[in-house]
């Protein structure tokens, strides 16, 4: 048993050997040169991502409702008395002018009176010369004077409730206006407070439209709005506001308004539905980022990714008004600051970018 011992422990030394030989020729490098016992991790590549600068702009803040187009000024016609139509003297959805008469009732009776009511005058007036005469040469007295004199006053009175009664057989335009669609005819036979036809004045128009009550302190006449319309695509009309009602509805907690819009092409008219934009304030050297620079995180937080040295860098944000797929940063950054708007699904805070070429837009 002795014997053997030397025996295993020279095989062993020779495993020994031949291990530690396989070891160093493993270890070497494929130029002859020994491999490193703790070769370092391979460096982190670089993420490909696409960046904008930040810039600032003017910023309107404003608020946006929908509206309701009315005439500056809307009449139905109607007739004071009863009475055929003699004559319609315009044409349906014709322009008229202030004082032009558009329908006419039959007015022989009232013209008789009128006729009537002059000879009586003239009568009144050459009793109260003769008695002017006669009292000067004291031929009558003083209360047959007074009393030719009431008659002609009464007389008097008398041709202008003729001319009074004769001037309602004529339905004038009240303003400068067009008229609408006609429902009666010449020889329609009317009674007093029938429609006739409505006159509007369309050459202004007046927009109302409603805000939340928390607007009440913010709005206020001469403010500027925009107004859209459907029936014209792609058209912006400008106005201003005119009034603002003191009473807010206590059923819908609304604040009422009213602008005034010139429209002298008429190509707007009342009863049509607009979409109003309000300018509340004028801001300028607003921050603006691309809403897609945001990344939302847990609780209510977002961020975005600033690129600094090359480097990307977690930059939590506050946030404003938003515009048009830009949004208003008010905490975290400035002008020129650069921002990942693509490819922040693969980054992490302080890891390496590579700007694509033609992926960073310049401020403005």
């Amino acid at each position: 048993m002795s014997s053997r011992r030397p025996s295993i422990v020279i095989a062993s030394l020779i495993g020994l050997a031949l291990l530690a030989g396989y070891a160093w020729h493993a270890n070497r490098n494929p130029g002859g040169g020994p491999r490193s016992t703790a070769e370092a991790p391979a460096a982190a590549q670089p993420v490909a991502v696409e960046t904008h600068a930040v810039r600032t702009l003017a910023l309107a803040d404003d608020v946006t409702a929908v509206g309701s187009l009315v005439s500056n000024e809307s009449v139905v016609l109607r007739p004071e008395v009863a009475g055929r139509i003699a004559a319609i003297g315009f044409r349906d959805g014709s322009a008229v002018r202030r004082g032009d008469v558009l329908v006419e009732l039959d007015a022989a009776v009232q013209r008789a009176e009128l006729e009537q009511a002059r000879a009586a005058l003239t009568l009144a007036e050459s009793s109260f010369h003769r008695a002017q005469d006669l009292f000067a040469r004291k031929f009558v007295s003083q209360s047959s004077l007074d009393s030719a004199r009431a008659q002609l006053e009464v007389a008097r009175a008398g041709v202008a409730l003729a001319q009074a009664r004769l001037a309602r057989m004529q339905i004038r335009a009240p303003f400068d206006g067009v008229v609408g669609i006609r429902s009666v005819s010449p020889g329609d036979f009317v009674k007093d407070g029938d429609a006739l036809v409505n006159v509007e004045d369309i050459a202004t128009l007046k927009v109302d439209f409603r805000l939340p009550e928390q607007y009440l302190d913010r709005v206020r006449a001469g403010q500027v709005l925009s107004l859209a319309s459907d029936a014209l695509p792609g058209e912006r009309f400008a106005a201003t506001v005119d009034a603002v009602d003191p009473l807010v509805d206590a059923q819908g907690r609304a604040l009422r308004l009213r602008a005034r819009l010139n429209n002298p092409e008429m190509r707007l008219r009342p009863g049509g539905f607009v979409r109003v934009r309000l300018i509340l304030a004028e801001r300028g050297e607003v921050v603006m980022v691309p809403e897609t620079a945001l990344v939302p995180a847990p609780g209510n937080v977002q961020f975005v990714y600033r690129v600094d040295d090359g480097k990307a860098r977690r930059v939590v944000v506050g946030t404003g008004v938003r515009r048009e797929a830009m949004v208003e940063i008010v905490d975290g950054l400035q002008a020129g600051d650069q921002v990942v708007i693509a490819g922040q699904l693969k980054l992490r805070d302080g890891a390496p970018v590579q700007v694509l070429a033609g992926g960073s837009a310049a401020a403005d």
